[in-house]
C-alpha cells in the first residue's frame, strides 16, 4: 500500500522558529518597549469596570437558573 500525498511527516522545528528563538534569546533581557508599556497600562475608553462586573453577575445568575 503507497503513501497519500497527504502524508508527510513535518520537520521537527523549522527555519522560522529556530530565528524566532534566536531573537527571545538574544533579546530576553531588554523587556517590552517603553511605548508598548505605556499603552498597556494606561485604561481604555469607554471601559467601566463596575459596569462589566454587573453584567458578569448578571450572566451568572441567569446560568444558575435564577429568573427575576
Amino acid at each position: 500500500m503507497t503513501r497519500h500525498i497527504a502524508d508527510k511527516q513535518k520537520a521537527a522545528t523549522s527555519a522560522r522558529l529556530r530565528r524566532f528563538l534566536q531573537l527571545e534569546r538574544t533579546h530576553r533581557d531588554e523587556g517590552d518597549h517603553p511605548a508598548a508599556r505605556a499603552l498597556t497600562r494606561r485604561p481604555r475608553k469607554g471601559s467601566a469596570p463596575s459596569g462589566s462586573l454587573a453584567r458578569l453577575k448578571q450572566y451568572l445568575r441567569i446560568e444558575r437558573g435564577h429568573d427575576a
